[in-house]
């Protein structure tokens, strides 16, 4: 590791996810506060992230780019054109990683056309408590000090799998969009119980425990959704009857059709629209 006065990794971006990487590395000691440096826009996520971790801030991140060694590019998605043209050369031979919803690797190598490696990544917004789940499609074959960098970066996220890019834009709608899809079932549930009766505390809190257990059974018994849902659906019974309704109004069909719009725009996102 390098001595700790000198940057080693870049954030282009302060915002959450970059708050949630940073806070993982450093919290795994992957890098002291010194070896990272962020930016932002006309906005104070780069100071407010910068005094809660000790890390630098610097409007004018050009200066430590140099000596870094990975660059994560975590700004809005459509900041990207407006980034220095200085940046194409400062960031030759560079592991460049980006975070943004839609952005090819291609459109990526038209601006970082000097970086040694280009990764683009999906993760989600569980990654800022470390329980995310991020896909990752890298521009050519990572070398091993490169994977190392990247599985800090991603892991501090959660996990994460590497996937074919012609394969994001369905991640972004399964997984990257995929927690929108649960707060509003959860959001459905509330307001159902509240319907029936139950304080909005009380339908509130059933809603979340029942989310959050559920989750937990599924993943720690390794059971299929299918085995599990059989096990507490009884034949004539009252989870039978709503299941029922769900069929008869197309459930599967519809949390398809919502995923395919999701993931039309993220093709579009990727083509600049």
């Amino acid at each position: 590791m390098s001595e700790l006065n000198t940057v080693e990794l870049i954030s282009l971006g302060a915002g959450r996810m970059a708050s949630a990487i940073i806070g993982g590395l450093l919290q795994n000691k992957r890098y002291q506060p010194a070896q990272i440096a962020c930016t932002c826009g006309e906005d104070p996520s780069g100071p407010d992230l910068a005094q809660r971790t000790g890390i630098i801030f610097a409007r004018d991140i050009g200066q430590h780019i140099p000596t870094a060694s990975t660059i994560l590019l975590a700004c809005k998605p459509q900041q990207l054109d407006s980034l220095p043209g200085s940046y194409a050369q400062l960031t030759a031979d560079k592991l460049v990683v980006s975070i943004l919803a839609g952005v090819t690797l291609k459109r990526l190598r038209a601006v970082f056309p000097a970086a040694r490696n280009i990764v683009r990544s999906m993760p989600n917004t569980p990654g800022q408590i470390g329980a995310g789940v991020t896909a990752y499609a890298p521009m050519v074959a990572l070398a091993e000090s490169d994977q190392l960098s990247l599985d800090a970066i991603l892991g501090a996220l959660g996990q994460f799998v590497q996937v074919d890019e012609d394969e994001l834009d369905a991640v972004t709608a399964l997984s990257g969009s995929g927690p929108a899809y649960v707060f509003a079932f959860v959001e459905a549930l509330r307001d159902a119980g509240i319907q029936m009766g139950l304080s909005a505390g009380t339908a509130s809190m059933l809603a979340v425990e029942t989310l959050t257990g559920s989750s937990l059974l599924l993943k720690q018994t390794g059971q299929t959704p299918q085995a599990l849902r059989e096990a507490v659906t009884s034949p004539g019974g009252t989870t039978a009857a709503a299941l029922r309704v769900f069929a008869e109004q197309d459930f599967a069909g519809l949390v398809a059709r919502a995923m395919e719009a999701a993931r039309t725009r993220s093709v579009e996102l990727g083509n600049g629209k």
